[in-house]
């Protein structure tokens, strides 16, 4: 059982009160660029996809051809000491999960998410340096083409990472409801996935081989307090250092590095445990519950060491507080010193457990 003391650590600020969204959205969306068969701003017209559609982003963040930056200082000045800049090339993908422009991950079946994860497996594998210990094991992807990855080509150099993620709603940034995410591939590793590789090596330097979050998903699931579900392959929970109230981490059970360590029933169970969390959070508030997630797996190219020490896990990043209106913000002391507590993990994982079974818009509409 948790700690007492713990259950009156948290920060019980108010957050900040927005009007609720009472939006119906359609299932075709002709003004949509996402729908199949519409046009995108570059002039291309989507296909009449089923499950996932992948492309290029036409407003692609980083690019493939992008010229060297040359600092005009060099001399040991304070300008060459402070002002350091390097050039990032990439390529951005964006990955549909359905055609219907009214879904989201809380609405598909495992069945229907089980595209999605080969959709990324299928572009991971196609992005991996012929070097890395994983291209050995890989399976042999079907770029290109086909049927759900029109639009995606094989890159023209080596990257070093890949990151997948989705922003749902408007209060994470997303304009458009079509249930889609992205792919960022970059020439370098990005911060948050190196601090948590250096850790990950660091451990298993320490540990005798021993893989931290394999462990942690061992001693969480031995303790079960902040634990929302779990399977044979993977833990859902609210980790201990959870700065959002309802942040949740997907984690391994077994050490796997990336998506191509997966097998068949290793990815049905990622997928059934994906609509789990995704539907527990809609049941919680009973609303489309906004979130950030990203996948944090092995880089594309990196030394034996770092691939060995990753670990498989994505993280759900959501800002809702209280209900479906009030919102929780990082200022002040969390922006200036530290993050604090609006509820425990513990607290959290207990509202989320009772959250499961039927989508509620779903039971909802049965009563109608």
């Amino acid at each position: 059982m948790p700690e007492p003391v713990l259950d009156d650590i948290s920060h019980r600020g108010r957050g900040q009160q927005e009007a609720a969204t009472g939006t119906v959205v359609p299932p075709y969306d002709p003004s949509c660029y996402l729908c199949p068969g519409n046009k995108r701003a570059a002039g291309e017209v989507n296909p009449d996809y089923v499950n996932t559609f992948v492309f290029v982003n036409d407003y692609s963040a980083v690019k493939e051809e992008q010229a060297n930056y040359e600092p005009p200082d060099r001399d040991g000045s304070l300008s060459s000491l402070f002002l350091r800049a390097e050039s990032i090339t990439g390529k951005c993908y964006v990955v549909t999960f359905a055609s219907s422009h009214n879904l989201t991950l809380a609405d598909l079946p495992p069945r229907d998410i089980i595209p999605i994860i080969n959709t990324w497996t299928d572009l991971y594998t196609a992005h991996l340096s012929p070097s890395s210990p994983l291209a050995k094991t890989a399976s042999a992807t079907a770029l290109p083409p086909s049927s759900h990855n029109t639009g995606a080509t094989h890159p023209r150099t080596q990257y070093r990472y890949m990151q997948i993620f989705e922003n749902k709603g408007a209060a994470m940034g997303c304009s458009n409801p079509h249930p889609h995410g992205q792919i960022w591939t970059t020439s370098s590793l990005p911060e948050e996935p190196a601090i948590e590789l250096e850790q990950l090596k660091s451990y298993h330097r320490e540990r005798g081989g021993c893989h931290m979050l394999k462990d942690y998903a061992q001693l969480e699931s031995d303790q079960q307090e902040r634990t929302i579900f779990e399977n044979a392959a993977f833990i859902a929970i609210c980790p201990w250092w959870a700065t959002w109230p309802f942040e949740t981490m997907i984690v391994s059970r077994q050490h796997r590095r990336a998506l191509t360590d997966f097998s068949a029933e290793e990815v049905s169970l990622l997928a059934e445990i994906m609509a789990e969390v995704t539907t527990r959070y809609d049941n919680l508030f009973e609303t489309q519950f906004p979130y950030s997630m990203g996948v944090h797996q092995a880089p594309l190219e990196g030394s034996e060491e770092e691939i060995e020490c990753s670990h498989f896990h994505i993280h759900f990043y959501p800002p809702l507080l209280r209900s479906a209106t009030v919102r929780k913000f990082l200022v002040g002391y969390e922006m200036m010193a530290e993050p604090q507590r609006d509820i425990t993990p513990e607290q959290a994982a207990e509202r989320l457990r009772g959250c499961g079974g039927a989508l509620y818009r779903k039971s909802t509409a049965g009563r109608q």
